[in-house]
């Protein structure tokens, strides 16, 4: 669409008048952007975007929110595990606000944007050209010089791509030092012509990587010939006439669509003049130039024109976190920050006039995520309409016109002592909005004498707002000296953590016992339906077993434990058979294979607990024994990787699971592994996962494909040894951390962890000619993955319309999860199953969901999760309702 170059209701039309510049997009175009004219000698006309949260204050709950759409679409782009590998560059200083949205859009992407301001000790990892901006040169300063060096997409953000220079400049840059295979850019709007858009898909090619753009509405400016003198003489006529006194004609044309205030005559401006020596030429008015009308005020100064001291705002900044992305900040950083951010805005809040209406929280160049944040949670605190926006380097032409998108301006000098020398610094649509108080932030780099000296930013803000109040935010200067990389702890082994005995099995993971990590299931489900947490981030609150479901499962054992027992022997010896690597004994002779298991915690567990005990028990081998974390999504735990190749030979490690449902966490571990073998150059690990039962067909090392009860898949941790299930939370778990896991000591008088190990122990000898013989038959058989499985969990997604094959959960073990920790729908049963799905039976009637017996079914039954829940799917009593 064209837009009209005369509607006087967009703030572009002023110049799409003069210059005959037309914008040519999305229908939603003009709501995103306005136009004004620069000082710069490079290119006329400025975009202004109204949702940026730089020269237009506006809702930061719009700002905020504009730059978390864009995070989570980039998260559907590239899915959720590469999602997770992703790191985010967002570019100073217009979209280091932006950029900083998008990561927390994304979820777990660590941030850095580039900076002007070089820090001594820092050594740039990077560098680029902006070539159309009054300050070209980017700096790239991680704190972690491995930050931008691991494979993972690469997510580029700016405000707005106008030629893609910039991108390129960049890519070309990052590319020579860190290759990678995929990038994202990401900008509020997509202006680039044809020909530079191709010239981005043509680099993508010359490179072989992929690269991606995601913008919130696209369109092109259509600039006439000689648009730029143009443009440079109407900047140069309105520049002559602010220093003759002499205004243009720029009568409004219509009403004021930035300011719900009124807009104020120039009157006070002279009087602002008369008692602010050398304010004249610093401030540009209406008085002066036709642009720019400030607000009435009450003079600040005391008679003898002192500069009046504002209001200071001790925000009780959390020690040693970054007040933004310019040396890098991560998922850990963020959740200090979400944790922190409540209190802090209740102090700002605190502080405020308690009759103030309108109120801006102004950041500072760079600065804008830490205010952004703090005045979103502002808005939320009072009354008073809250907006947002930043002071800025770049230099606009001011018009007070309402077709004109910067109406006016303050001009103050720098005051963070920049490294390319002193000059002017701006604040746009500030005088003349109506604020009743302004907070300004700063880091504590720009709380300098410049800042409160008479011609500085503070006076400038009290000649336009009754109440100034100053935030400072310490400047965050990363640790220069060099740390050797973090040692990792010994295994936990019980009876300090868990109810095994410590020979049994040693736990990779950090003790995180005394830390609340549980909630009800139903805001969990949601939470993580929502995509607002993941499901590792909480623990579900332990089920206590009635004594009737008790009672099931010690039935359940009596008559399982010999099916159990056959189970772990034929996957035992079939490890010890087929290990590929073996070691001598000490004395020489024979090879036997010394296999390490390593179970994925915790439902693998206790299978590895009984494979160990086999081993001991048929040939006196005292296998080592450790349990790790895995994730859905995330991995497996790096750091137990690591500290398994510096124990063991990577090639002796064998991972032990409890059962497969429908192979993704079969899939989860080959991908984890293969990723950690490329960072780390570690390699030797085989991720073929052996299993006690493996009915969906996903592993080629497996006890049984039958898919029958077993009995540890009944409870929670009082058969597991008391520990939890594994939790992955950037605030508890750093780069150099195990996962964590909860150890239940209050549990122990309901803990059957051992009496279930015993129980099918002491039939291992009953069982010895059975697994021999099941051995042998293997030993010639086809076994291969057919996935078939996954097949009918695709179906059965589709067929029950939910679309989603993660709330599809197949198998007695996977239906007993879904009952026991998630918000079940409905439970498919096999026509004919038996006493294997009592206790599934039981579960669903204390839950109050339908168990529908289906015909052909490969499993014995498929528990599938309550499709699209919100705590509104379910009655009062948590019974769950068909949808």
């Amino acid at each position: 669409m064209n837009i009209a170059a005369n509607n006087g209701d967009w703030s572009g039309s002023w110049v799409a008048e003069r210059l005959g510049v037309e914008l040519v997009g999305d229908d939603g175009l003009t709501a995103l952007l306005g136009l004004a004219l620069r000082r710069n000698p490079r290119r006329a006309h400025l975009l202004v975007s109204n949702v940026l949260g730089k020269h237009v204050p506006q809702s930061p709950s719009v700002v905020y929110g504009h730059g978390f759409a864009l995070g989570r679409r980039v998260r559907d782009l590239l899915g959720e595990r590469a999602a997770a590998r992703a790191v985010v560059v967002g570019y100073a200083e217009t979209a280091t606000g932006l950029g900083h949205s998008v990561a927390d859009g994304i979820g777990l992407a660590p941030y850095l944007h580039s900076t002007r301001r070089p820090v001594p000790g820092v050594t740039p990892a990077g560098g680029f050209e902006e070539s159309h901006s009054h300050a070209t040169s980017h700096l790239l300063l991680p704190e972690d010089p491995a930050l931008l060096a691991a494979d993972g997409p690469l997510v580029l953000v700016d405000d707005e791509f106008s030629t893609g220079n910039t991108v390129l400049n960049t890519i070309r840059d990052l590319h020579a030092r860190y290759p990678r295979k995929r990038y994202v850019v990401v900008a509020l709007v997509d202006m680039r012509s044809r020909e530079d858009a191709g010239r981005l898909t043509s680099f993508a090619e010359e490179i072989g990587a992929r690269v991606d753009l995601v913008a919130a509405a696209s369109g092109m400016v259509k600039l006439p010939e000689g648009v730029l003198e143009k443009g440079q003489e109407l900047v140069a006529r309105y520049e002559e006439s602010a220093a003759t006194g002499d205004q243009p004609s720029a009568a409004p044309s219509g009403p004021v669509a930035q300011f719900p205030a009124p807009l104020y005559g120039g009157a006070l401006e002279a009087d602002y003049q008369s008692t602010h020596p050398g304010a004249r030429g610093r401030t540009e008015s209406a008085a002066a130039a036709g642009w720019g009308r400030p607000a009435p005020t009450q003079p600040h100064q005391t008679d003898n024109r002192t500069t009046p001291h504002p209001t200071r705002i001790d925000l009780r900044w959390p020690q040693g976190l970054p007040d933004g992305g310019r040396h890098g900040f991560t998922p850990a950083h963020r959740i200090r920050l979400e944790t922190a951010l409540p209190a802090i805005a209740a102090r700002v809040a605190e502080a405020l006039p308690v009759d103030a209406r309108r109120v801006l929280t102004l950041g500072f160049e760079e600065l804008m995520y830490a205010p952004l944040r703090i005045a979103r949670e502002l808005e939320a605190l009072v009354a008073a309409e809250v907006r947002y926006s930043t002071t800025t380097r770049s230099p606009v032409l001011a018009v007070d016109d309402p077709g004109y998108a910067i109406r006016s301006r303050l001009v103050f000098p720098a005051h963070d002592n920049p490294a390319d020398g002193p000059g002017e610094r701006y604040a746009y649509n500030v005088a003349g909005a109506g604020f009743d108080a302004v907070v300004l932030f700063v880091d504590s780099a720009g709380d300098t004498p410049e800042l409160h000296a008479p011609d500085g930013l503070l006076e400038r803000l009290g000649a336009h707002a009754p109440h100034v109040l100053l935030a400072v935010v310490p400047s965050y200067v990363p640790a220069l000296t060099e740390e050797s990389p973090a040692m990792l702890p010994e295994p936990l082994r019980g009876p300090a953590f868990s109810s095994y005995p410590a020979e049994d099995v040693g736990w990779l993971l950090q003790d995180l016992s005394d830390v609340t990590l549980e909630a009800p299931t139903e805001e969990r489900e949601e939470a993580i339906q929502s995509g607002g947490a993941h499901y590792a981030e909480s623990l579900p609150v332990e089920y206590q077993p009635s004594d009737q479901y008790q009672a099931l499962f010690h039935a359940a054992l009596e008559t399982s434990a010999v099916r159990l027992a056959e189970a772990v022997g034929v996957v035992t010896e079939t490890v010890l058979a087929e290990l590929p690597h073996s070691r001598l004994r000490s004395n020489g002779g024979t090879p036997i294979p010394r296999p390490v298991l390593v179970s994925l915690a915790r439902a693998g567990t206790p299978v590895g607990v009984l494979m160990r005990r086999w081993a001991r028990f048929r040939y006196g081998l005292d296998l080592p024994h450790y349990a790790v974390s895995i994730v859905r999504g995330r991995g497996i735990d790096a750091n137990a990787l690591r500290w398994l190749a510096a124990h063991h030979d990577p090639r002796d490690v064998v991972f032990v699971d409890g059962w497969t449902g429908k192979g993704a966490i079969t899939r989860e571990l080959a991908d984890a592994v293969e990723e950690f073998e490329e960072r780390s150059g570690v390699s030797g690990f085989d991720p073929e996962i052996a299993v006690l039962a493996d009915p969906g067909s996903c592993v080629r090392t497996y006890g049984t494909r039958e898919d029958f009860l077993i009995p540890s898949a009944c409870l929670n941790s009082t058969v597991s040894g008391l520990i939890s299930r594994t939790v992955l939370r950037a605030d508890l778990v750093g780069p150099d951390d195990f996962h964590g896991a909860k150890f239940y000591r209050e549990l122990a008088g309901a803990d059957v962890s051992v009496a279930f190990l015993d129980a099918v122990a002491a039939r291992f000898a009953e069982v010895v000619e059975a697994v021999d013989a099941a051995v042998k038959e293997l030993a010639v058989a086809d076994r291969t993955p057919t996935w078939e499985g996954w097949a009918a969990v695709e179906r059965i997604s589709e067929e029950y319309g939910i679309h989603d094959v993660n709330l599809v959960k197949p198998g007695v073990g996977e239906t007993t999860r879904v009952l026991l920790r998630r918000v079940p729908w409905k439970i498919l049963a096999r026509a004919g199953a038996g006493a294997d799905l009592d206790h599934v039976r039981l579960l669903a009637e204390q839950r109050g969901v339908p168990v529908e017996e289906v015909g052909e079914l490969p499993y014995t039954c498929v528990g599938l999760i309550h499709p699209k829940y919100t705590r509104g799917a379910t009655g009062a009593d948590g019974r769950a309702v068909n949808v």
